[in-house]
């Protein structure tokens, strides 16, 4: 064998390598697709679970329209709707409907439930990114100077701040952000996406649902500065419980990375703390961040139920309030299906975010 021939010493041989190559793509197909399949699961076991959950209280006509019809008339439309059929049979059916993207129709002002998702659903997106925005925003920066100033004062009242945040109802902060500073300082408004013409401007335009979006696309700033005036309470009363959580994770990460050998070697060269935090310890403390990202999601979503209901801010939330005063359980079970879909799907994006992110959850 040549000198050319050798493999580094420094470096396995070609063919281990590639062998290893093959065997980790091979460990993260697998793990993929894992999890891939799970949402599949996850939503089938939700699916089963309410709809057997709603069927305990009778037939969801009976519940939603009992003693404001004739008997003959409730008879009628139970029959028209299938449920006076064996529960078995219904069970089936609605699955090959949900496959089919049929949700049925809201009992109570006879909407196709698949427009009343898109319609109000826009608007629990928007509120769900800014209160992201606000999480992101607190939570991270906070988690840093805790970290920075560990058993110090700040770091003990930011720890604090942070048990309040998440621990606090969004309903009870939501209505003592609304009388601070609504009623009392009057510096937003009280509930609502936008006001009156506002709202008729953007919905005559039939733009995309997101009200920031098409107040931008307006090009009328008043229009955007009325938007986002609205937006300021319900995204940080929703995205302060969600910083809470992101703060006292990146606290203790960074601390945790604070003890690992390179940051020791790179403390002993002289490295100040500041950049040992923003140089070294910052980016690795940030994965776990993404890894609880899915499950902030579903947070924000049964946060998003309360938060709208106290705003008045017409999304997923507060119409899921209104069908369940309604009794309405044809459009309750068609709006929790859709969220345990998006709460699955995005746990299976972050999932795949984190394993590029981070090998070791491969394995």
């Amino acid at each position: 064998m040549t000198t050319s021939e050798v493999a580094p010493v420094d470096q396995p041989p070609p063919l281990l390598a590639a062998s290893r190559s093959k065997s980790g793509g091979g460990k993260l197909g697998r793990y993929l697709l894992t999890r891939f399949l799970l949402i599949f699961v996850t939503v089938a076991i939700l699916v089963t679970v309410v709809f057997f959950m709603i069927r305990l209280t009778g037939d969801p006509i009976t519940a939603a329209l009992g003693g404001r019809l004739p008997a003959d008339q409730l008879a009628e439309r139970i029959r028209e709707a299938g449920f006076d059929r064996p529960i078995i049979v219904q069970y089936i059916e609605y699955l090959g409907q949900i496959f089919t993207g049929d949700f049925g129709t809201t009992l109570t002002d006879r909407q196709p439930v698949i427009d009343v998702l898109v319609r109000y659903g826009t608007a629990t997106a928007e509120l769900a990114f800014y209160a992201l925005i606000v999480a992101f925003v607190v939570g991270i920066p906070l988690g840093l100077v805790a970290a920075a100033k560990r058993d110090k004062a700040p770091d003990a009242a930011l720890r604090v701040g942070a048990i309040l945040f998440y621990a606090t109802p969004v309903f009870f902060s939501g209505l003592v952000a609304k009388l601070i500073f609504s009623v009392w300082l009057g510096w937003f408004p009280v509930s609502g996406r936008a006001n009156v013409r506002t709202e008729i401007a953007l919905n005559r335009s039939g733009g995309s649902g997101f009200y920031l979006i098409d107040a931008i696309a307006s090009g009328n700033p008043a229009y955007v500065q009325d938007v986002l005036a609205h937006a300021v309470l319900p995204a940080m009363t929703l995205g302060l419980a969600i910083a809470g959580v992101f703060l006292r994770l990146v606290r203790t990460n960074v601390i945790g990375t604070f003890n690992m050998p390179y940051v020791d070697a790179a403390r002993s060269r002289g490295v100040s703390e500041y950049r040992l935090v923003r140089k070294h310890a910052y980016k690795p403390a940030l994965i776990p961040i993404v890894t609880v990202i899915g499950l902030q999601i579903a947070i924000l979503l049964a946060g998003a139920v309360l938060t709208e209901t106290t705003f008045e801010w017409q999304g997923i939330g507060f119409q899921l309030a209104r069908y369940l005063a309604a009794r309405d359980f044809v459009a309750v079970q068609a709006i929790v299906v859709m969220i345990a879909i998006i709460v699955a799907v995005t746990n299976f994006i972050v999932d795949v975010i984190a394993a590029f992110l981070d090998p070791r959850v491969r394995y």
